[in-house]
């Protein structure tokens, strides 16, 4: 697959649902490891919430990676959750961009089609002007009166 291709896969609606999925994934994975990792979370939804908020970057405050190995877990899952959100906002802009640039094409497509008419009548009535213009004139106009 080329590196165009690539983009083009990661950032369409099929790549909006990708980054999503993995998003998802990413935030179950996160859970489940400070679920292990973090004693002040004792239910999985405490450490599911610690997961978004870390990835987010957001880190309200009411759960905090108490412990080294949580934390050095949390650097991951903000590297990880920085990385798929960004992505997650890029294939989002991209579909909005897409659209927007199917309807600049077609405006395009539709004024070119519209040009290809006028040149072709334009070129037909110079054609017909010319016709006109290099046709022999008729027997006796060019003739000198005796």
């Amino acid at each position: 697959m080329t590196h165009r291709r690539h983009h083009k896969t990661v950032f369409t609606r099929n790549g909006l649902l990708y980054s999503l999925a993995l998003c998802v994934l990413i935030l179950v994975f996160g859970g489940l490891g400070f679920w292990v990792l973090e004693p002040s979370a004792d239910r999985f939804g405490d450490a599911l919430w610690l997961a978004f908020t870390t990835a987010a970057t957001v880190g309200y405050g009411d759960i905090v990676p108490s412990t080294t190995a949580s934390r050095l877990f949390a650097v991951v899952v903000v590297l990880l959750g920085l990385a798929v959100l960004s992505l997650v906002t890029a294939s989002v802009a991209a579909v909005f961009v897409r659209t927007e640039e199917r309807q600049i094409e077609s405006d395009l497509m539709r004024e070119i089609a519209r040009l290809h008419t006028e040149m072709q009548q334009l070129r037909h009535d110079v054609s017909s002007r010319l016709d006109r213009v290099q046709a022999p004139a008729p027997a006796g106009i060019n003739e000198v009166a005796d």
